[in-house]
């Protein structure tokens, strides 16, 4: 009988992804993740002591990522950032609805889970400080609509990662779309 193949935490992390897409927080579980892996079910626990970990850094690690690309945005034109942003977010858009399910991670039970939860928090933190910093340069610019409040304005904007892509379009035109459906309305 042969020796399992132990994977690599990327393989491990991307599988959970994977899963927490496909069953969300509530239905993913160690035992699903290995029978997914190709390998000893041992090979997780190198990795991670428990689910609140594992789940928890692959919100990390996906959080990360956005971070990395907005970070990578130029600002000088603000309607263009407020364009790439969008498509940032958009790639992620699934994932982000399952951040909304890391209140239900206890991290009682793992001081790691807790730290990555810390950093995810201030992550939104940063990213909500980009967008305000950037609609606040639109604004001052005369791209937007002085009798909308900002707020509002942001808020919409920023829901509409939440637009399922009904048409199945390429992320990159869908991610335009959904900008040009904000910024110009669908009015004639």
């Amino acid at each position: 009988m042969g020796r399992k193949k132990n994977y690599t935490e990327m393989e491990l992390l991307d599988m959970t992804k994977r899963l927490l897409l496909e069953h969300g927080y509530d239905g993913f579980h160690l035992k699903l993740l290995s029978e997914h892996l190709a390998g000893a079910r041992s090979t997780i626990y190198q990795y991670f002591a428990n689910k609140e970990e594992i789940v928890a850094a692959c919100m990390k690690r996906v959080m990360r990522s956005i971070i990395t690309k907005s970070a990578e945005v130029d600002e000088t034109d603000s309607l263009e950032a407020l364009r790439q942003i969008l498509h940032v977010y958009v790639e992620e858009s699934e994932f982000h609805q399952l951040l909304g399910d890391a209140h239900k991670i206890n991290t009682a039970n793992s001081t790691a889970a807790a730290h990555d939860l810390a950093y995810i928090e201030q992550a939104h933190e940063e990213l909500k400080a980009q967008l305000t910093r950037i609609f606040e340069q639109a604004n001052r610019e005369g791209h937007l609509r002085k009798d909308i409040p900002l707020p509002a304005q942001i808020s919409v904007y920023f829901n509409l990662i939440n637009s399922p892509n009904v048409m199945r379009l390429p992320l990159s035109q869908w991610s335009s779309f959904l900008f040009e459906l904000w910024f110009k309305g669908v009015g004639k």
